[in-house]
């Protein structure tokens, strides 16, 4: 529906209807200090060619890169037919369903959706109703808080090896509420949490928190950090890369008996959803039967009508704009329903095997390209099995690197120094199933020469016998 400002004409006519001076007489109540006198950044308005030609401009910035990146958006191959399919406009202008059961289609959807997250994660069952991966782990935080793990501890046990935004924003989250995060070295060798350090932590601790892959893309000890947290009487939350579980063991499988995680989440984006300028994404969440009062979110259901039919319905929408205001688990308003809709279609497409071979290419390919780039001097920084990231060191500074492989446009990296600090010329590097054997060619060929312009020390070549 086209937007129409409102005159001044029509604003002074509002307010002596309604017998109020002005408009800042409507914000009274709300003290001065708190209210914002402009938005120094916003820049002021344009007209619709000049947005169209800035808009065009910024597209073009994004065109021609190879990219390398990962750490948490992903460059995968998406089929045509999802956003073919996604962006018709039943699909593409659908809201959340206040009256549920006239919108049997998006309901479908979400039931189908959730369908294929618990065969993914082996877990019992699964929301559509989370903004991103970060905001998923939060979510997951405060539901295992909740849920009362290790007798009401408001503590819970975070690796850092785990996304380091994703802390922050946890941490943002969380905190006002009484809930401390604390935090679990990575082993300096191996790159993952040593279940053996954590004896360390003997105190009362609601949950753990386990990344899979972990940021630096090596491969957990699930099973026995599962097993740890159980023995402790802890929750586990399992942090998950969907595409990595077609080939890893899913969380609801971890533990060495099999008892599985008790929550998992993560971000959706690997699945059909495009790197744009930074988004859109959306976060997912699984659990135990037991916990599904306590998962923040929607869950759709199907069932059969008086006629035999089959109909799907809101299962549980325990949100605050129906019923449970203050009580609700979660303040979502909206689930994201366009990117669940494309990550179905997406799975749908490509089903168990596709993923699976995503999943495998990606892991190829990083391995080809770590070998390529430790062969011109760069090293692994842990030793630990990856996935499809591998977090390497450079011989030169790594920000003076990364800029000129951007010279060459070739994304090659995500800085670890910024996050990590004992990490110095550290590279996060990302290979997925869109690399094919000339990117990594081009990729080496171009760090061989700008580690020669760069001053980097000459390699030794060892004699062959």
């Amino acid at each position: 529906m086209p937007f129409i400002p409102h005159t001044d004409t029509d604003v002074a006519q509002m307010l002596q209807r309604i017998g109020a001076d002005s408009i800042d007489t409507l914000f009274e109540e709300i003290p001065a200090n708190l209210r914002c006198r402009g938005l120094d950044g916003v820049p002021p308005g344009r007209s619709e060619a000049e947005v169209a030609r800035l808009l065009k401009k910024r597209a073009a910035e994004d065109s021609g890169n190879l990219c390398f990146l990962g750490a948490g958006a992903y460059d995968h191959h998406i089929p045509a037919a999802v956003w073919e399919v996604a962006t018709r406009g039943e699909f593409y202008s659908a809201y959340t369903p206040y009256q549920a059961e006239a919108s049997q289609g998006t309901l479908q959807v979400i039931y189908e959706f959730q369908s294929m997250m618990t065969s993914l994660t082996a877990m019992d069952a699964s929301n559509a109703s989370l903004y991103d991966g970060a905001s998923a782990l939060a979510e997951a935080v405060l539901t295992a808080v909740r849920l009362g793990g290790r007798k009401g501890s408001r503590k819970v046990l975070v690796p850092a090896s785990v996304h380091p935004v994703y802390r922050r924003v946890v941490a943002a989250i969380v905190h006002n509420q009484g809930i401390e995060l604390v935090e679990v070295p990575y082993d300096a060798v191996s790159g993952r949490t040593d279940p053996g350090a954590l004896a360390a932590f003997e105190d009362d601790y609601a949950a753990l928190v386990i990344p899979q892959p972990n940021f630096f893309g090596v491969l957990e000890e699930v099973d026995a950090l599962t097993d740890w947290a159980a023995a402790k009487g802890m929750l586990t939350i399992a942090l998950v890369n969907p595409l990595a579980l077609a080939l890893l063991k899913p969380p609801g499988r971890w533990g060495s008996r099999g008892q599985g995680a008790d929550i998992a989440c993560g971000e959706g984006q690997p699945l059909g959803i495009p790197i744009a300028s930074g988004g859109p994404y959306f976060g997912f969440m699984c659990c135990k039967q037991e916990h599904v009062r306590q998962m923040p979110g929607r869950i759709v259901g199907r069932t059969v009508d008086l006629d035999g039919n089959t109909g799907f319905t809101l299962t549980l929408q325990a949100r605050e704009q129906h019923i449970r205001r203050s009580k609700a688990t979660s303040n979502i308003c909206t689930n994201q329903g366009l990117m669940v809709t494309a990550a179905t279609i997406h799975m749908a497409i490509l089903g168990p095997d596709g993923l699976k071979e995503a999943a495998a290419a990606s892991h190829r390919n990083t391995v080809a390209l770590a070998e390529r780039v430790t062969a011109l001097g760069l090293e692994r920084l842990f030793d630990g099995p990856f996935f499809h990231e591998v977090a390497l060191r450079a011989p030169v500074d790594s920000g003076a690197l990364l800029r000129a492989m951007g010279e060459q446009n070739i994304l090659a990296g995500v800085p670890l120094e910024d996050y990590y600090p004992e990490l110095a010329n550290g590279l996060l590097v990302c290979a997925t199933e869109k690399r094919v054997a000339e990117d990594i060619d081009e990729y080496a060929a171009h760090l061989e020469r700008s580690l020669t312009t760069l001053g980097a020390p000459e390699r030794s070549v060892q004699p062959q016998m």
